[in-house]
């Protein structure tokens, strides 16, 4: 029997069910990372927090749709098990359901992947819908959107007072269109809570509740790579930045003495 009919298969969309066993998500940017990740993990998200985490931007705006796409390819490729999907960045589907269609399409054909996710409550609601009745698998995200840090005067918890119905009405309009499942971010535990209790469709929380269907974070920030800040609602399972500067000083020490590379090294060293 060949290996490949032991492989474990690849989950889709159907795969993540509400009320089974809590949904867990990490994010993932390169082959290598993924790979470790795949048999952990129900889906891996190539979020647009690349630019920050990667390429050291201050925002996701930044982002391109050229950098989802190579970074979510390389996720695909390195991985078999996992759910893959993908960021739609900034500036790439809030102009018409047309454009976000075009995006979106871009990315799964040149990915591979099964799903795309996208900010918005109800002023995208039509757009999901766009989507999903063409065949695009949408993750929906809502509560604190980072696509939206300028016109929202900065990374602020949402859901607060009068706040949470809006944040409920945005969940239940994204369900409502057709979304298979709903990222909720930064938002008070009580709503978050509301809104996995009321809408049809499994939750996924980063700094929500625990009652959410499912969790995700950063990988970077679960690893303790990103160091410029973390935030309330991240638990550190590593802490590998200072094993990684330990790292670099002795080898940077051992070349300046000349006790790398040794004879064990090299190709023919007498």
């Amino acid at each position: 029997m060949s290996t490949q009919s032991n492989r474990p298969k690849r989950r889709g969309v159907s795969d993540l069910v509400k009320e089974g066993a809590p949904i867990v998500g990490l994010t993932a940017y390169t082959a290598p990372v993924a790979k470790l990740l795949d048999p952990h993990v129900d889906f891996l998200l190539v979020g647009d927090s690349v630019g920050m985490v990667v390429y050291g931007f201050d925002s996701t705006l930044p982002v391109t749709l050229e950098m989802m796409i190579a970074h979510g390819a390389a996720v695909m490729r390195a991985s078999s098990q996992a759910l893959i999907v993908v960021d739609l960045p900034f500036g790439s589907y809030q102009e018409s359901r047309e454009q976000a269609f075009r995006a979106a399409a871009r990315i799964m054909a040149e990915t591979g992947c099964a799903a795309v996710k996208l900010e918005g409550g109800r002023e995208m609601a039509e757009t999901v819908r766009f989507l999903t009745e063409r065949g695009i698998p949408v993750m929906g995200h809502v509560g604190l959107m980072p696509q939206s840090v300028n016109a929202e005067g900065g990374f602020k918890v949402q859901g607060r007072g009068l706040e949470a119905e809006r944040v409920m009405a945005d969940a239940a309009a994204i369900a409502e269109a057709g979304a298979f499942s709903l990222v909720i971010e930064g938002t008070v535990e009580p709503v978050a809570r509301a809104i996995t209790k009321a809408v049809p469709i499994p939750t996924i929380g980063i700094g929500a509740s625990p009652a959410c269907d499912g969790q995700i974070l950063v990988t970077d920030d679960v690893l303790g790579l990103f160091t410029q800040f973390k935030p309330r609602f991240v638990k550190r399972y590593a802490e590998l930045a200072p094993l990684i500067a330990a790292a670099a000083e002795a080898y940077a020490a051992d070349v300046r003495a000349r006790r790398f590379p040794g004879p064990e090294h090299c190709f023919g060293a007498t």
